[in-house]
């Protein structure tokens, strides 16, 4: 018998892969990574940019690594910011970099749409509660000494 702890963790695990394999897949043309898609979606929900620390936050990555995709990004020019303040200077897409976004915009609803095939409406909210529910359970069991 399957226990609630090898179900979950096998679980996760494999929708995280999963995840990874179809960002790789339908980023493979735009020549991007998940660590870009993920900063391309955030700034386009917030035109007015944000800073590094913002992004590493929202995107769930550690500054160093969020760093190192805005170079790749700026490089790409995909990305802008004011060279004045470098530092803490908010990251704002370029016009390329906001069609590369709107881009990834259409085909994370592309891919939501299809993998929540077969799920009510109501089995999607309760879904993703449990999911924010567990997520945050398990960030503050993590972080108990």
């Amino acid at each position: 018998m399957i226990t609630r702890f090898e179900l979950f963790s096998t679980t996760i695990t494999q929708i995280y892969k999963n995840l990874q394999k179809v960002k790789m897949q339908e980023m493979a043309d735009l020549e991007l990574r998940g660590t870009h898609v993920m900063c391309l979606f955030q700034l386009n929900r917030h035109p007015e940019g944000l800073t590094v620390t913002q992004l590493s936050t929202l995107c769930g990555e550690d500054k160093a690594a969020t760093s190192r995709t805005m170079s790749d990004l700026i490089k790409k020019e995909l990305v802008t910011n004011d060279q004045e303040k470098k530092y803490r200077a908010p990251m704002l897409l370029t016009a390329k970099g906001k069609i590369v976004a709107d881009k990834i915009d259409i085909q994370a609803v592309q891919a939501v749409e299809a993998v929540g095939q077969g799920l009510t409406d109501e089995e999607r909210e309760t879904f993703y509660k449990a999911l924010t529910i567990i997520a945050e359970n398990l960030k503050n069991y993590s972080n108990e000494p």
